[in-house]
């Protein structure tokens, strides 16, 4: 996979400055165009489509403000920086009104276009994702079971659960904290495997008492119990064929467990109350965010069924083991929103993006979830989310703890060194929209390293 370098139009009248920030820009690995007046710049857009545009407030001719709604009316997708040497707070307020992203004051050092030039290209990168998903009609699987993320650990789960989709494994144990995904996995292994047109059934192991868990999973018949009325069909009957998702196994009860076990083993089970042996084609998947073998070691959980359910075991991780996935997830919400509520969300201001990225995430992908649901439900007329709608948490400065490990342990079933490798290239090659220095920087090589691995691999 080749990844284009983003393409940056700098509009300065200044000759020093074009070529300074050109140079700079270059440098890092950038692709530049350059323009010495409005005229000029809007050309360039027309027939290039740069991803960032830097451009200056006071131009001959034609003025900056002026050259950015028309540039914006040639290309709704361009980010925008505009520079002054004149730091007026009003200058600035009408720029980011008209749709420029961020806004920088001359002479600034380097370190500050570099941050600027990366939020932007970010800001733009979130903004056509969330235009992308969200006028895609996304089918049910897509919907509902589909893994965001391009992090490794995330590339890692998306390839276990393919090959587990086309497998006749029908025994799955999903591990993770709450909120980080454990559901999306689940569904994804359903509705990517032949199993897909058949239902998707789950249960909450916490949410009952023993008698209705036992009752919701295996059926009863008439008079097994009180209010026992008529005969009813449980959710592994119902599910014939197709997948059964138990979360919080480690709290399904002792009769349940050992029911469970029963049709594990040999595909059978009986109702409550009953005595005839019915079959059971079905796939389980059994979630948790407890340690089963603590609970085995306690006496809460039969070991034989532990053993039974752990013949695949996938970790979904916590959501700041892969804070580089943030933007994805954020932009999946967004999207997700603007069909649900008929919104017209169109993007996430950068310095609302560094809290969104900066905040631990003790709640994982379910909280960012309830984040976005409430930036547009208590800010219905905003057309993008910015530092103002996100709770008062996370405006605090909290900083992200690191994962433990850079690199995802060896799987069982082994791997590919190469591809390790290559999808680590790739991932930063994205992360750094195509900037090679900055790539370099993330993967910690020089740039001459990264170039051979590049050209190693037939990405460059």
């Amino acid at each position: 996979m080749t990844v284009t370098p983003a393409k940056i139009l700098v509009v300065d009248d200044e000759k020093l400055i074009r070529w300074s920030v050109s140079e700079r820009l270059q440098r890092d690995g950038y692709e530049v165009l350059a323009a010495e007046s409005a005229e000029h710049a809007l050309e360039l857009v027309a027939q290039s489509s740069p991803d960032l545009m830097l451009l200056d407030v006071r131009l001959p001719g034609m003025d900056g403000l002026t050259a950015l709604q028309r540039a914006l009316g040639l290309h709704p997708d361009l980010a925008v920086i505009m520079m002054s040497a004149h730091s007026s707070v009003d200058v600035a307020v009408d720029a980011m009104k008209v749709g420029a992203i961020d806004f920088l004051v001359k002479p600034f050092p380097f370190q500050s276009l570099d941050a600027a030039v990366q939020r932007a290209l970010q800001s733009a990168r979130t903004r056509r994702q969330i235009a992308a998903l969200t006028s895609e009609r996304r089918s049910e699987a897509a919907h509902h079971g589909q893994l965001i993320g391009r992090s490794p650990l995330v590339e890692q789960i998306r390839a276990m659960v393919s090959r587990l989709a086309g497998s006749d494994a029908t025994t799955v144990l999903v591990e993770g904290e709450s909120g980080a995904g454990k559901e999306v996995v689940a569904r994804s292994i359903h509705f990517e495997s032949a199993r897909a047109e058949r239902p998707f059934m789950q249960v909450n192991c916490a949410a009952l008492p023993e008698q209705l868990l036992e009752s919701e999973l295996f059926g009863h018949e008439r008079g097994a119990f009180t209010d026992a009325h008529q005969q009813k069909k449980g959710l592994f009957e119902s599910a014939e064929g197709g997948t059964v998702m138990l979360d919080e196994i480690g709290d399904l009860p002792p009769g349940g467990q050992a029911k469970l076990l029963r049709l594990l083993e040999n595909k059978t089970f009986r109702r409550v109350g009953g005595v005839t042996e019915l079959r059971a084609d079905v796939r389980v998947l059994a979630a948790t965010n407890v340690n089963l073998e603590e609970r085995v070691a306690e006496g809460r959980f039969r070991a034989d069924l532990f053993f039974r359910l752990n013949v695949v075991r996938i970790r979904m991780p916590s959501l700041r083991e892969h804070p580089e996935d943030v933007p994805s997830l954020v932009a999946h919400f967004v999207a997700r929103f603007n069909q649900e509520m008929k919104r017209a969300v169109r993007g996430v201001a950068p310095s609302a993006m560094d809290l969104l990225q900066a905040y631990h995430w003790p709640g994982n992908v379910r909280e960012l979830r309830n984040v976005v649901e409430r930036a547009f439900i208590l800010h219905a007329t905003a057309d993008e989310i910015r530092p103002e709608h996100l709770p008062p948490e996370l405006k605090k400065v909290v900083p992200v703890r690191k994962p433990e490990k850079l690199v995802p342990h060896v799987p069982d079933q082994g791997l590919v060194l190469e591809d390790v490798e290559k999808r680590l290239i790739v991932e930063a090659m994205e992360r750094a929209s195509g900037n090679q220095s900055k790539a370099a920087r993330l993967l910690g090589i020089s740039r001459d390293t990264l170039r051979y691995r590049l050209k190693k691999h037939g990405m460059g």
